[in-house]
């Protein structure tokens, strides 16, 4: 038992690298996980004693636990023999199919990215680029709804900076689990937006066992009472005008509700801006009917660089105002007392209608309403023409700007002319030949308004 043997140096190397390994992945590694997971669940539960609605043990599962038990879903199994028949497969290889989705669907939430750095950086951005309006009595709306409800904010999908926007409003509440799109599935963005609590999906997947492992999910996270913010209309407004509803999430939500013991409540979000980041991409895939455009590096670097010197030289103003309003929120267990057929189609209607009710009217959308036909108009005149359409909105009770008619005006045309897209001539001012689309798109943010007003 004391003999020595000897043994080569490369022997000895790799059996010293095998037990360092094995002591890493049985002791160390499950010690420092044990150890940060601790730390993590004290932070959660002072962070939870400052928010309205605390932070579901749902959304601070392990990944891979999610992951299994999405995949043993009996809806999932049932689904896998479905597609395995269908398809003419071993039931092994459509499971491994199921799981290759939910690990593409399952997000891996992070409580100190969230709050620690998501929602200061959509403060920091929100107020760099636009002077922000939340009304205040919207705010306390929030604080009013049920406790034990699921809270879902169905919003209307103007520019990227939507997310950043709502993230930032809901901030002192509760954190938000998005659904996404393919455009956020690249790296290193996917890890970064999982990590957020965004899920992704594919929205041209056809798929009856994609579709029923996304479903499944989304109705686990229902359950739960994750908080979550879908885009009804599916994607962003090209034309600017408020699309129809596409209503597969939603479908999925009343899906569930039978077996729900717990409330869904909607509250629809209504956003606008004076300036759209992306509007000149949107219009183009509008005008060439391609939508899955895809902005030229170097048009996106320069449009940047630009920025970045304005703001060197102290020439930034501001991209005008960007307002969120919260319309009245909408209980799916009374909906559906109410409305027993059709009922996703009825729900989809019923919620657009209410964020097309909220929409806010900002000064640009104003004005572009007017000079959008070619015409040459005084400010004054502008002025009477806002001031006409500010008692027709308030008249239907629609959201009000914060200023008066001279302000808008004023507001409006100098961020139209720091742009280079309205043209002065002896006191009067039109739109610039070649920008007619621009104008049509800020216009149909709030055409809506004064049609149904008609």
């Amino acid at each position: 038992m004391t003999r020595t043997v000897a043994i080569p140096l490369w022997l000895l190397i790799l059996i010293l690298l095998f037990a360092g390994v094995t002591f890493l992945s049985h002791f160390l590694f499950p010690s420092v996980r044990w150890f940060v997971r601790r730390r993590m669940e004290r932070a959660v539960a002072r962070l939870n004693t400052r928010l309205k609605r605390p932070i579901e043990p749902f959304k601070l599962a392990r990944r891979y636990d999610m992951i299994q038990r999405l995949i043993y879903d009996p809806a999932v199994t049932r689904a896998v023999a479905e597609e395995a028949h269908a398809e003419g497969i071993p039931e092994n290889v459509a499971f491994e199919r199921a799981r290759d989705y939910a690990r593409e669907i399952v997000p891996a939430f992070s409580t100190m990215l969230y709050f620690g750095l998501a929602t200061r950086l959509a403060r920091w951005l929100s107020r760099s680029l636009y002077r922000i309006r939340l009304p205040q009595i919207d705010m306390a709306a929030l604080d009013r709804l049920p406790p034990e409800a699921a809270v879902v904010f169905v919003m209307n999908h103007r520019s990227n900076m939507d997310y950043v926007l709502v993230t930032w409003l809901v901030s002192g509440s509760g954190a938000l689990s998005y659904a996404v799109g393919e455009w956020a599935r690249v790296w290193p963005l996917s890890g970064m937006v999982r990590m957020m609590g965004a899920y992704f999906i594919r929205r041209r997947n056809r798929s009856a066992l994609y579709r029923r492992v996304l479903a499944r999910y989304v109705q686990m996270a229902t359950d739960a009472g994750v908080t979550q913010a879908i885009f009804p209309e599916g994607r962003l407004s090209l034309d600017g005008r408020l699309g129809s509803p596409r209503l597969g999430l939603l479908s999925y939500i009343v899906e569930g509700s039978p077996e729900r013991a717990r409330d869904v409540v909607f509250v629809p979000v209504a956003l606008n801006y004076d300036r759209v980041l992306e509007d000149r991409f949107l219009i183009k895939a509008h005008v060439t009917g391609e939508r899955r455009f895809r902005p030229p590096l170097g048009q996106v670097l320069g449009g940047l660089g630009q920025h970045l010197w304005r703001r060197a030289t102290l020439r930034f103003r501001g991209f005008g105002t960007a307002k969120v309003v919260l319309g009245p929120p909408l209980s799916l267990k009374a909906f559906l007392e109410e409305q027993s057929e059709q009922a996703t189609e009825a729900l989809g209607e019923e919620l657009i209608a209410r964020i097309a009710r909220s929409m806010p009217a900002l000064p640009v959308p104003l004005v572009a309403r007017h000079l959008q036909d070619g015409a040459a108009w005084t400010p004054q005149a502008l002025e009477a023409a806002i001031r006409a359409d500010l008692d027709c909105l308030g008249a239907r009770g629609a959201d009000m700007p914060g200023r008066g008619p001279a302000m808008i005006v004023e507001d409006a045309l100098g961020i139209l002319a720091e742009r280079g897209v309205t043209v002065e001539e002896g006191g009067r001012v039109r739109l610039r030949p070649g920008e007619e689309d621009l104008f049509a798109y800020y216009a149909g943010s709030i055409a809506h308004l004064f049609e149904t007003a008609a």
